[in-house]
């Protein structure tokens, strides 16, 4: 390979990366945001509980930077509120954020609707709250496509190059992998090729540069995009829908006692009562938090059971 040509791929990929790793979502003025150098690295090893401190997990729904911006206000305002004092880690995959709280190294998590689901039949995990958006606790899965793109349905991706988001992604693998099911094909055999991305605006992101010919991303997290960034609308195409799916939850480890549970549930369900509480949801978009159902996810349940069975 030539010189010329090396340094070429080489800005490509420095390219693709950028792309990857830029956030779009803007703060408010005055508002405080907890720096990625504040998170926190678990152990292996179980480390001891601090009754003080609240650890706090994110499902990397987006990239790490965009969740930092979504909700650096609304710890802030529950470490203000209940006295304690926050600690933030995250992880990649959610799977990693499921085995800290199944360990107990973590409080209080936001995570994915099936992993969620897989923290019930593994080691427990209760219900807890979900945000109340439009007037739903429910969400659903996008399939998208560039804009110019022929593409009109699910089935005219086949031999495409695809973005997942995350293995325990309800909106961003099981729902696409149920679709391919129904085409009686698998992933391998469907796709020419696919990637996981780990947060949905990658994936958003890889289809709006045309890295991929499609993706399958969470409506709420598209939606905010959409908003946040016009231009995005105008280079992508909403080509299936899903059902309503249970919204993605917070949940509470159950090393937590009953006093700090009590505490943080009554801070999230009176939060929309404060002008402050107010004014942050409305910046998340959430209208307020709500206790979590858990019939909700039981058509996420249903789909999953199918396509995990050719497995």
């Amino acid at each position: 390979m030539g010189e010329s040509k090396l340094l070429k791929m080489i800005v490509i990929l420095l390219v693709i990366l950028m792309l990857f790793t830029t956030g779009c979502a803007g703060k408010p003025d005055g508002s405080i945001e907890i720096s990625l150098r504040d998170m926190q690295t678990v152990d292996n090893e179980k480390q001891p509980t601090n009754p003080n401190t609240l650890r706090v997990a994110f499902s990397s729904i987006t990239s790490p930077k965009e969740t930092m911006i979504y909700y650096s206000d609304l710890l802030k305002y529950i470490e203000k509120n209940s006295g304690l004092t926050i600690k933030v880690i995250q992880r990649k995959t959610y799977k990693e954020v499921n085995d800290l709280i199944e360990a107990g190294e973590v409080d209080l998590a936001f995570i994915c609707t099936y992993a969620y689901i897989l923290g019930t039949e593994k080691f427990g995990l209760q219900p807890f709250l979900v945000p109340q958006i439009n007037g739903k606790t429910t969400y659903q899965s996008y399939i998208i496509v560039p804009k110019d793109s022929t593409v009109s349905t699910f089935e005219e991706l086949k031999d495409k190059r695809f973005a997942f988001t995350d293995p325990l992604s309800n909106t961003g693998y099981i729902y696409p992998r149920y679709l391919i099911k129904q085409e009686n094909q698998t992933t391998d055999t469907f796709f020419k090729k696919s990637i996981f991305t780990y947060s949905h605006d990658n994936s958003t992101k890889a289809v709006y540069d045309k890295i991929v010919d499609g993706a399958a991303v969470d409506s709420l997290v598209y939606d905010y995009l959409i908003e946040q960034k016009p231009e995005f609308g105008d280079k992508i195409r909403i080509i299936n829908i899903s059902e309503e799916f249970g919204m993605p939850p917070i949940v509470v480890s159950s090393g937590v006692n009953s006093e700090t549970r009590k505490k943080i549930k009554d801070i999230f369900l009176n939060m929309h009562e404060s002008a402050e509480g107010e004014a942050i949801l409305q910046h998340l978009k959430i209208e307020r938090f709500r206790e979590q159902e858990d019939a909700n996810y039981d058509s996420v349940r249903k789909i999953a059971e199918e396509v995990l069975n050719e497995e």
